[in-house]
């Protein structure tokens, strides 16, 4: 799983949009409140989904804690037409009755009677046929306690109902406004669902169940019901409703009533059934903001405001002060250090904000010189992980220069860190002890940071510089590689670690790859011969699965005139490849969302070759965009690409059976005939119907009986 290839700039632009969308960056010095009137440096928040989301989550809130009416105020201002269905608002009036019999008071229980009269009996009336006696039942609570776990009105004082009617709303506030979240999140619970889903079939252990099983939380919100009898047949494609009942593991019936919701529209149903799956949003925000500091999209936050310091210069920063509140902790191996800095304590301000983030994650192809990353004076540096000796701590010294010099320019273009500010500023949440609420699936909890604590974090705060030096040397390198100045990154790694390419051989021999095809195509031929002599063709004679690359490559001199040969490298991939690689040596981890992307689109592409079939909605979740990886050179080892397995989409799809089926104990496909037998999509779907039997069981039996359904159920109940 760790081999899989990533597109790592289509993971970045959906991750800088997911950041955007939710206003979790900043791109100028004042953010705007979202209750403000939108202007050019807020466009992008107010154009999307967000305000809708904001108040979809404040809704969500106020029904969380029993705060009916201010819910159905809200509603009445935002979404009035949420009130004119009785169905829901019998279910608010309802609830309303149960919280203020919960309060316990005269008046409350005057203000229930009320309620009933003017409000919940009217509603009972025309809401749907059991309302009534719903109505009659829940009156049951004038005379039952709501601490008698044994009564017949138990559920209806249980506060699960609230989270119930909240996720409701939720779920048709969603599809009404059209405020679905961002599609990275929507990604997110996709693959994990497909990934925990093979895992469990096929009886493999995953190695990223840790993270996943904390992502993405079992329960779900419940599904918005649509006007229609239950009892009338379903006007859709059986292929339409298989794909969405297998996609997000509904039921055929929960598939049927989905898409009538969304009047047949089956990549809306889809949108509306994956957003009913619930991710901790305080972790994926950890996550987002770990990877985005790697890639340097963000800036990381452990420099000072101003200036470059010295490591003999101590870092000044503001220390916490008691009382300071923070949130769950999602046990993420990020720096917690860094999650306390404020966004007065970050590094640089985001002075020059011409460039959009798309642009920041946007790496230059090949050209020109690296004159912006050398400058003249030397620094003494200390890094533990490199060699102590005098002349190597001089490179060391030089390499963390450049890299610093670099990252004066670079920073200005990084985007500021703000976190979900808004839910504070927009949310009239009730403070307690100078804290504000936070999201009910996260207990908040203010802790009084001791004096020991400040001083333990005092110190760790003081060594950060020695971390800031180490991602702005991956960055600068990640940066040289990704312009394609290959000589460049294997001087400055020299000067850095003159052991790594001995351990690294397959980088050398992709940064010799790039540096002769840039000598060819600017008509350094005898230059070229020379990188190829001294380095291309020892590194292939150690390793003959480099002597195919080794050849494709010296045909670019065929080529002379033409200057495709450096055109269409994986140059960022390779960029990508050099800065985990150095990370690790200078003792820093890749994020673990590129841990977590790896293992589920490896397990994406075995789940639907087992399925026989191409996944529907990939390219409405960006799938297919993160593993294009263009490779045509550099894939020595594992840079392919196998969907050969796959079928036509729509309802007019086929199969061919012939190029893989599992093998007896299930485990993997094995080839099963020599000639293809076509198989009609709607055989398959009415085998698997009949039978009860997976897609790919089905598909082999059909392989058997020449695709013929009618025969494969005859043979079977024979």
């Amino acid at each position: 799983m760790d081999s899989t290839p990533v597109n790592w700039e289509a993971l970045d632009s959906l991750v800088v949009d997911f950041a955007k969308s939710e206003n979790l960056i900043e791109d100028s010095f004042s953010s705007p409140s979202p209750l403000s009137s939108p202007s050019p440096s807020s466009s992008y928040v107010s154009s999307s989904s967000y305000h809708s989301r904001l108040v979809i989550r404040q809704i969500r809130r106020c029904l969380e804690v029993g705060e009916i009416d201010t819910a159905i105020d809200l509603l009445r201002t935002h979404a009035p037409f949420i009130l004119d269905d009785h169905r829901l608002l019998f279910r608010l009036q309802k609830q309303k009755f149960i919280e203020l019999l919960r309060r316990g008071t005269e008046e409350a229980r005057d203000s229930a009677i009320e309620c009933i009269r003017t409000a919940l009996a009217p509603c009972a009336l025309d809401a749907y046929p059991e309302a009534y006696e719903e109505f009659k039942h829940v009156l049951l609570a004038f005379i039952y306690d709501k601490d008698d776990q044994s009564s017949p009105v138990a559920n209806e004082w249980s506060e699960k109902r609230r989270f119930d009617i909240a996720g409701l709303m939720s779920s048709v506030l969603r599809a009404h406004l059209h405020a679905y979240d961002p599609v990275f999140s929507m990604t997110l619970r996709y693959l994990i669902s497909i990934h925990k889903g093979f895992c469990f079939r096929q009886g493999v252990s995953s190695p990223i169940s840790d993270l996943t099983e904390r992502l993405l939380l079992e329960e779900r919100d419940p599904a918005a019901v649509p006007h229609e009898s239950l009892y009338e047949a379903p006007p859709f494609d059986e292929v339409d409703i298989q794909a969405l009942a297998h996609a997000v593991e509904l039921t055929r019936q929960g598939a049927v009533d989905s898409l009538r919701f969304a009047k047949g529209d089956l990549f809306q149903a889809f949108q509306n059934e994956l957003c009913r799956m619930k991710l901790d949003v305080s972790m994926i925000d950890e996550l987002i903001r770990e990877y985005c500091v790697y890639r340097g999209i963000i800036d990381s936050g452990f420099a000072p405001s101003s200036g470059m310091q010295t490591p003999s210069e101590p870092l000044k920063v503001n220390q916490p002060e008691p009382g300071f509140c923070s949130s769950r902790n999602s046990s993420l191996e990020v720096d917690n250090i860094t999650s306390k800095l404020s966004d007065a304590e970050a590094s640089i301000s985001d002075t020059h904000m011409d460039a959009s983030p798309e642009n920041n994650v946007d790496l230059h192809c090949a050209q020109g010189g690296d004159t912006e990353l050398r400058y003249a004076c030397e620094l003494t540096s200390n890094c533990e992980d490199c060699s102590t000796s005098g002349s190597h701590q001089t490179g060391v010294s030089r390499v963390l220069q450049r890299s610093r010099s670099y990252a004066t320019g670079e920073r200005s273009k990084r985007k500021r860190w703000r976190g979900r500010q808004d839910d504070q500023d927009y949310f009239s949440g009730v403070s307690v002890n100078g804290c504000n609420k936070k999201d009910f699936n996260a207990t908040a909890t203010c802790t009084n940071i001791s004096k020991g604590q400040q001083d333990f974090e005092k110190h760790s705060l003081l060594n950060l510089n020695d971390r800031e030096d180490k991602y702005e040397i991956l960055l600068g390198m990640k940066e040289l590689a990704s312009r394609g100045m290959a000589a460049e990154v294997v001087e400055e790694v020299n000067a850095l670690d003159p052991h790594f390419f001995v351990q690294n051989p397959m980088l050398l021999f992709q940064l010799k790859q790039v540096e002769f095809l840039k000598l060819v195509s600017s008509g350094d031929h005898s230059g070229a011969l020379r990188v190829a002599c001294s380095h291309l063709g020892p590194l292939a004679a150690s390793d003959p699965s480099l002597l195919k690359p080794l050849k494709e490559t010296l045909l670019a001199l065929l080529r002379p005139n033409e200057d495709e040969s450096g055109k269409g490298l994986p140059l960022h991939a390779l960029a990508t490849s050099l800065q985990v690689a150095i990370g690790r040596r200078l003792g820093v981890e890749e994020p673990q969302l590129m841990k977590i992307m790896r293992a589920m689109l490896h397990t994406h592409n075995e789940w639907f070759k087992l399925q026989m079939c191409k996944d529907r909605f990939e390219s409405l979740l960006r799938i297919d965009f993160l593993k294009e990886v263009n490779s045509p050179m550099l894939s020595a080892c594992s840079m392919s690409k196998s969907n050969a397995d796959s079928c036509t989409q729509g309802s007019s799809q086929v199969t061919v059976s012939s190029s893989a089926r599992l093998s007896e104990d299930g485990s993997s496909p094995t080839q099963v005939s020599s000639r293809d037998v076509v198989c009609d999509e709607n055989a398959i779907l009415k085998v698997m119907e009949f039978l009860a039997l997976p897609r790919a069981d089905a598909i082999h039996l059909l392989s058997q009986y020449n695709g013929n359904a009618e025969t494969v159920i005859q043979q079977i109940f024979a």
